[in-house]
């Protein structure tokens, strides 16, 4: 581990770590809920050694990650997210940059990377497309479906909201197994991470993420534009590689492309990654370093 930093930006004073030399090409790495920056620890220093910068955030309601303001509304949607990883690349006085996230953080980098390509040299996406509609109302999803978001909607209820402050560490702990079921997490791992869920903020933010995308929070009035272009499914241009877990809980691959091969018009390859579950950074960090280093020799 290295110390934490921190950038200020409009709303945030964003926590973070920094590896490498200062002077190496950016790479950052974005985490997803219910992760932290821990998640990638294994996949930072093979970009170290290749020389690269690597800064790894903490997303807003996480850790050190803070709200400059008491009075600002803590919303979570998902172009105030992606415009998080904006603002902070700018903070560091980064012009271009690589990025790779997983679950949210995934969510983020495809949104920053359809909206600012001129920013992103190459995208590692761990899940592939994940820009959700947040304008249209939903068509129902099989049963099966439905039934992997359980925590979805509950957190869209009140007793989601008291169960999630009573009980957060046991649903994180329950959410990590059943999203990789093939993974054995130590109690040493989860707790290197449980502080970062003691955020003031991440009730909040939590419970505005899952309930905006469903329709029921409104958004923040500077992103509505945004969410409408969005909600059209806009391509991403930027050389990328998804990468799929093949052992995901909560969703399991399918080991077709074509979906995503529309989806990212520079896609460079496509790959379902073995023994790795929803996480897969932590299971397979050498996948995704991998995939980092062969986009930027492009």
């Amino acid at each position: 581990m290295v110390d934490v930093k921190s950038v200020l930006t409009e709303q945030l004073s964003i926590g973070y770590e920094d590896h490498g030399d200062s002077k190496g090409f950016p790479v950052i790495l974005l985490h997803g809920f219910p992760y932290d920056i821990r998640s990638w620890d294994q996949v930072i220093p093979p970009l170290v050694t290749a020389g690269k910068r690597v800064v790894v955030p903490y997303l807003r309601g996480y850790g050190p990650t803070k709200f400059i303001s008491s009075e600002t509304p803590r919303k979570a949607q998902q172009s105030a997210i992606a415009q998080d990883v904006i603002d902070f690349a700018d903070s560091l006085g980064f012009k271009e940059f690589a990025l790779s996230g997983f679950d949210w953080g995934n969510r983020a980098a495809c949104i920053a990377s359809i909206l600012h390509p001129e920013s992103v040299r190459a995208f590692v996406s761990v899940g592939g497309y994940a820009v959700q509609d947040t304008v249209n109302e939903e068509i129902p999803a099989s049963a099966n479906s439905e039934a992997k978001l359980w925590y979805q909607w509950y957190f869209n209820t009140e007793q989601g909201r008291v169960g999630l402050e009573n009980n957060r560490r046991d649903i994180i702990r329950y959410l990590w197994e059943t999203w990789s079921p093939g993974w054995n997490y130590t109690d040493e791992a989860f707790e290197m991470s449980a502080p970062s869920f003691d955020n003031p903020d991440f009730v909040e933010i939590t419970l505005h993420s899952y309930r905006h995308r469903h329709l029921n929070a409104a958004g923040e009035g500077r992103f509505i534009g945004i969410e409408q272009k969005l909600s059209k499914g806009p391509e991403i241009h930027v050389p990328s590689i998804v990468l799929r877990g093949g052992e995901s809980g909560l969703w399991e691959p399918s080991r077709n492309s074509a979906n995503d091969k529309e989806k990212f018009t520079n896609l460079i390859d496509w790959r379902v990654v073995e023994r790795a579950g929803h996480d897969l950074p932590v299971q397979r960090p050498d996948a995704v370093s991998t995939a980092l280093l062969e986009l930027l020799k492009l």
